[in-house]
């Protein structure tokens, strides 16, 4: 997957982050990943903070792990630090323990109790994301309680952060994929968690005539229609954005939360975040064409370009900087969602 800018571009959004946040590693080891696309940059980020950085990495579908080191030293280059990020295919216990902040991406996980029990004690670990978005088995919490390491989530709607603004463009971009004109379609949304006021502003401003379920927690300035779930309804597209749990959030009667006869008649399903049984869906249009993985989300924030990804990893990486002082000020743990 090739860079999704010129280095020059991406090079001058991670400055302008770094120095928004206020983001200052320096005296701190970073264990992260290096991976291919706009996540290329969370090592970088790290880098240009004054951190001394591992970045694992491997092949996968999406690049080889050469392809990888290639992109990750080309951007450190054009932002002068590539003598600080060394990119590594296995990791040794020194790597892992001396590791001030070590972060919960996606080619370290899972952070098991093999791996926990490896890290020093005092070390932290950013999600990378919301607490409430902890998946079970990606971190073993009983090991860090026992190995003295503190896990904290990012807070996303910080101020200086503002990750879930990015949110209703995602399902802007499904609804386009699927030939849904967003003005004066009608749409249901289907998100009983913290992303759906961002999600319900962005399309009722788009002029969507939205519908959500009752018991969606929206504020009074969002003028949407409620129904009861069993309403049923008639919707160029449904888009769903809810917290995936033990059975599909949508599909068959009884194996499922919702049923489609519930729900009623669609066009097209936008799987933002939220299992599905498409085996139900049949000569619906769905986006992304291919199912996510279990738990997984459908519509990464990547697909919208870096510049969201740059906030989020930055973020992130600001919790490790928190986490990681020895007295962090009330306002400096407004970043940070402690478990």
């Amino acid at each position: 997957m090739p860079l999704p800018h010129r280095p020059s571009q991406l090079a001058r959004k991670i400055r302008e982050t770094v120095e928004s946040l206020g983001l200052d590693l320096r005296g701190r080891r970073i264990l992260t990943e290096a991976a291919t696309g706009a996540y290329v940059v969370t090592p970088v980020i790290a880098a240009v903070a004054g951190a001394e950085v591992v970045a694992f990495t491997r092949s996968t579908r999406y690049g080889s792990a050469e392809e990888v080191r290639r992109q990750t030293l080309a951007l450190a280059t054009e932002l002068d630090v590539a003598n600080r990020i060394r990119v590594v295919e296995s990791l040794s216990d020194e790597d892992l323990g001396t590791a001030d902040v070590v972060t919960n991406s996606g080619h370290l996980r899972p952070l098991d109790a093999a791996r926990v029990d490896r890290m020093k004690p005092g070390s932290v670990i950013p999600l990378m994301y919301e607490s409430w978005e902890l998946r079970p088995g990606e971190i073993d919490l009983d090991a860090c309680k026992r190995r003295n390491v503190q896990v904290a989530g990012t807070n996303e709607c910080h101020e200086r952060i503002r990750v879930f603004d990015y949110l209703g463009m995602l399902a802007v971009l499904g609804l386009l994929r699927c030939k849904v004109s967003v003005p004066f379609s009608r749409i249901l949304l289907i998100c009983q968690n913290p992303f759906a006021p961002f999600i319900a502003r962005t399309l009722v401003g788009c002029q969507a005539d939205l519908e959500v379920l009752e018991g969606t927690d929206l504020p009074p300035g969002i003028t949407v229609r409620r129904r009861a779930v069993d309403a049923s309804g008639d919707y160029d597209a449904v888009v769903l954005a809810d917290t995936p749990g033990a059975r599909p959030i949508l599909g068959r009667p009884g194996a499922a939360r919702y049923s489609l006869d519930q729900i009623g008649r669609t066009g097209a399903l936008i799987q933002v975040w939220g299992d599905v049984d498409r085996t139900c869906l049949e000569g619906i249009a769905c986006y992304p064409e291919a199912p996510p993985h279990a738990g997984h989300m459908g519509i990464l924030l990547s697909e919208l370009g870096p510049e969201s990804i740059v906030r989020l990893q930055a973020g992130g990486l600001k919790v490790g900087e928190v986490l990681t002082s020895r007295a962090p000020s009330v306002e400096a743990l407004k970043y940070c969602q402690l478990l």
